[in-house]
């Protein structure tokens, strides 16, 4: 039967916390609708990002939450109810890779600021050896990138759903930067081209 994603996200405790805030009401009946697998929608939006943030719960109980960047669609829609990554060496704490060995389950939060959106999901992570499946590591790999990658990450999709854009800051990358201000510097130095053949002109009236 397909999760949707307040079935696997409201705990009694949420619950309560709704009632007592008077929002209890909101959510009953079906307001979510089934999401344990990606529609073109979520794979066009997951293939864009270049960045996500993936929490993870340790045996104490003590949550982690860890950010993943890269070349846009680093994070891999290998169908529609798997993603994958390459995970590159950082600074070697390895407490999301850990906690996954104890608790598989995960949120990850994609974000893209410039349009306000927000796109969450549950998922079951599974760490493989590059060797266990080399099409796969070949698949998420980027050669172009030269850090040394360890394992691979691969994540089953439980449920996600999609966040309204409320209380979100607009933010853009230095890529998106360049693109926006791009047309003003090539119109900027058209304009100064024919400021100097102008001002050549005036100056060869005045002699």
């Amino acid at each position: 039967m397909p999760y949707h994603f307040l079935e696997v996200a409201v705990t009694p405790s949420v619950r309560a916390a709704q009632a007592d805030m008077g929002a209890d009401q909101i959510w009953l009946g079906d307001h979510d609708r089934p999401s344990d697998r990606f529609t073109e929608n979520e794979v066009a939006f997951i293939e864009q990002r270049d960045s996500f943030y993936i929490a993870s719960v340790s045996e104490t109980g003590w949550p982690y939450v860890q950010h993943r960047g890269g070349a846009p669609g680093f994070l891999k829609v290998i169908d529609d109810q798997t993603l994958a990554f390459a995970d590159y060496r950082g600074n070697r704490q390895y407490i999301s890779t850990g906690n996954f060995e104890e608790n598989d389950r995960a949120c990850l939060f994609l974000m893209d600021y410039p349009r306000r959106a927000r796109l969450k999901m549950y998922g079951h992570v599974e760490r493989l050896a590059l060797d266990a499946d080399p099409a796969l590591t070949e698949r998420v790999q980027d050669t172009g990138y030269k850090a040394k990658i360890e394992r691979i990450f691969k994540i089953r999709l439980e449920a996600y759903d999609w966040n309204c854009p409320q209380h979100i800051t607009p933010r853009y990358t230095q890529q998106e930067v360049e693109q926006a201000v791009d047309p003003l510097r090539q119109r900027l130095a058209q304009l100064e081209a024919e400021n100097a053949i102008l001002r050549s002109r005036l100056e060869g009236n005045e002699k």
